[in-house]
């Protein structure tokens, strides 16, 4: 198709030879892998068309790849030197200088002359004075860039221009100049009081004042953005974080429960909460927030199933079944997980008759020395089983819970004991095996 194409082209008349034909022509050429015949065909087009930056900069490209560095400099030349009113080829050929010879001080002396050429006609435009000051910097001429960024801070172009003179500040001043640091203060409180509603602003302030130890005046900044821009939920949640980290809990617990209320899914802002929660003993309050944000941003394994334990231990089993559930989403082969899901599910009254399933899944995915063989799993499995009328395995799970539990555990173990001989004694057999169980039990825990 391509060839079809490019052979159609190719005989059209000289009369309808035009730049963009040749532009496609070149295209085609490129996709057939016909160098040659690419580079020729955006010569022709730029030779027609040589105000088109498009073709100038393809060219240039061509000629640089093929180690010709002064042809593709000549062309930027000639773009820049036949057209002094277009600004975009003069930045064009100040940045192939900087580019093509970063360590060259004499193209490096023509792009400032060419830049300064530009700014004569272009006064106070940002994009040349960026490059300027760059070039300035690279020279060491520290005057002229001090004068670059002088021009900038007295009328800075909207946001562009203040956050240039901030990069620029940071540049030319050190840390510990409090001075320049007042001067990039009252532009950032200015600006962020002109323009409320812009984030980027809100949050360049935010973070000028923070990392320079004023968290008070970093809460501000932000508080004066959401205020302007209730929408912003990032900006909000950050705020929240702010004032956390200035000591300011009440307002910060309060902003952050406002950005989970709007959005329940903010995992960052769950996270935050569940950290201040636990920070204050406030256990309830810290795993519901914890388990949100698992749910809604994923964690590993352990993350999982550590929440999940605090839900067991705090015998709330439909929390924990619900964490294990979405986790089963996130790690659907791990039998770690499927394993506490298991127990969760038993103990839980809404998914009890259910659960038998869940742990013939978690048996197959665990193998013979997986998970599996955790006794409390055991010991759920065989009241599931007991359930079922499938007495000889529940016993053998029994069993093996029984020598699985280590010697800390000495009351589940008992427990565990007893229930294997209330089957016995139930059943009216091993009686005497049972009474053994059963002395086993008491020594282990009296009560």
């Amino acid at each position: 198709m391509k060839r079809v194409a490019l052979a159609w082209l190719a005989a059209v008349s000289p009369l309808a030879a035009s730049p963009k034909l040749d532009f496609a022509l070149g295209i085609l050429a490129g996709e057939r892998g016909d160098h040659e015949a690419a580079a020729a065909a955006m010569e022709k087009a730029r030779e027609a068309d040589p105000g088109a930056y498009p073709l100038v900069a393809r060219v240039a490209g061509q000629r640089m790849a093929a180690g010709d560095v002064e042809g593709a400099s000549t062309l930027y030349r000639e773009f820049a030197t036949g057209s002094p009113e277009r600004m975009d080829a003069q930045l064009a050929y100040a940045d192939f200088l900087r580019d093509a010879s970063p360590d060259d001080d004499f193209a490096a002396k023509l792009a400032v002359e060419t830049l300064e050429k530009a700014a004569g006609k272009f006064p106070g435009h940002l994009p040349i004075q960026q490059r300027l000051f760059r070039t300035y910097e690279s020279l060491g001429q520290r005057d002229r860039s001090l004068g670059i960024f002088e021009s900038v801070m007295e009328a800075p172009s909207g946001r562009a221009g203040v956050m240039e003179a901030v990069a620029m500040s940071r540049t030319l001043f050190p840390k510990d100049d409090l001075k320049a640091r007042e001067r990039v203060d009252t532009l950032l409180k200015d600006s962020c009081a002109r323009m409320p509603q812009d984030a980027v602003l809100a949050r360049t302030a935010s973070e000028h004042f923070r990392t320079t130890g004023r968290l008070p005046e970093a809460v501000e900044m932000l508080s004066r953005h959401v205020k302007a821009m209730p929408s912003s939920l990032e900006m909000r949640r950050q705020l929240g974080v702010l004032q956390l980290m200035a000591g300011q809990e009440t307002e910060g617990e309060a902003t952050l429960l406002e950005v989970v209320d709007i959005d329940i899914n903010e995992a960052r802002a769950h996270t935050t909460l569940a950290k201040l929660y636990r920070k204050h003993g406030r256990a309830a309050e810290a795993r519901q927030h914890a388990a949100q944000a698992l749910k809604s941003r994923g964690g590993s394994v352990s993350d999982f199933t550590a929440l999940a334990d605090e839900f067991l231990d705090a015998d709330l089993p439909r929390e924990a079944r619900l964490l294990l559930e979405k986790a089963m989403f996130y790690h659907p082969d791990d039998a770690a997980t499927a394993v506490k899901l298991a127990v969760a599910s038993r103990r839980d009254p809404e998914s009890r008759s259910q659960s038998s399933l869940l742990f013939r899944e978690a048996e197959g995915l665990s193998g013979e020395k997986g998970p599996a063989t955790d006794p409390v799993f055991l010991t759920e499995f065989a009241e599931c089983l007991l359930e079922s009328g499938q007495t000889k395995a529940a016993e053998d799970r029994l069993r093996t819970a029984i020598r699985t539990y280590p010697p800390d555990r000495k009351k589940e173990t008992a427990a565990a004991l007893r229930r294997l001989a209330g089957i016995w004694e139930g059943e009216k057999r091993n009686e005497e095996a049972a009474k053994a169980l059963l002395q086993r039990a008491k020594s282990l825990d009296p009560g």
